[in-house]
């Protein structure tokens, strides 16, 4: 069966406009389908409103108490329910879910070693029986970046992460698909051009990207996760804007090894 993993980024989600046309091109895919979301954009700005810094180490968030506190009210309550309720108009029946809903994704407090990233989690595994029973009922999770540590300890997990992971254990099941939406139209070799896009990347040309230099920050954390992924069977990893999904769409990146 086929399975169709979406995750969605902060800025799409902080368009108004723009994350109901995603969600109306996400509602049209065909079949067993999971979206994750993050909102750290949206928890940048609530945190700024509150007086708070937010502190950023290689696109990874520092997470201290109060920041995994706005994360939670952001990412878990505001974030996460809008995206259900505008599903739910588009007669997607949506569930929205945490990783501690239903144990759905286990994780650990990451160790610390050169950086203290605070309450991050890191995944240790994934509900299987529970995301196939409801995707078989009908049902279209709806993840936030949030795991637990089994011990009563919220964790922030960075969302690109989970979507990989997700990923990963599901395509024990299905024959899984891992799309990664975002404000570009794929990895491009030219940031500034929207047509550049690196259509085909493998093994050897993310090699050569990484010394060319082409692929940094942010997306440096996003193609490791792809990678990942394909290397634990998920059959295959896309990049590009939400038009991606568009059954028309040819300008985007596919990833293989």
């Amino acid at each position: 069966m086929q399975l169709s993993i979406i995750k969605i980024g902060g800025n799409v989600i902080e368009n108004k406009t723009e994350l109901a046309k995603f969600l109306n091109l996400f509602s049209k895919i065909k079949g067993a389908k999971i979206l994750v979301h993050g909102g750290g954009k949206l928890a940048t700005q609530l945190a700024t409103k509150m007086g708070m810094e937010s502190k950023m180490v290689g696109g990874r968030r520092i997470t201290d108490t109060d920041t995994l506190e706005i994360i939670t009210m952001v990412y878990a309550g505001l974030t996460n329910k809008n995206i259900v309720a505008q599903l739910q108009a588009k007669q997607c029946n949506a569930i929205g879910l945490s990783g501690t809903d239903g144990d759905a994704i286990q994780a650990h407090k990451r160790p610390v070693k050169d950086i203290d990233y605070g309450f991050v989690g890191d995944v240790d595994g994934v509900n299987n029986d529970l995301l196939s029973t409801l995707l078989e009922a009908g049902l279209t999770p709806v993840f936030c970046a949030m795991t637990h540590d089994g011990k009563g300890q919220l964790l922030n997990t960075n969302a690109d992460t989970i979507a990989s992971e997700l990923a990963i254990a599901m395509s024990k099941n299905y024959d899984t698909t891992l799309y990664y939406c975002f404000e570009k139209k794929g990895v491009l070799l030219d940031i500034n051009d929207e047509t550049s896009v690196v259509q085909q990347i493998d093994t050897k040309k993310y090699a050569q990207l990484l010394n060319d230099g082409v692929i940094a920050d942010g997306m440096l954390p996003k193609l490791e996760n792809c990678f990942h992924a394909l290397q634990n069977k998920v059959t295959k990893v896309c990049l590009g804007d939400m038009e991606m999904l568009a059954p028309t769409t040819k300008l985007f990146t596919t990833l293989s090894l």
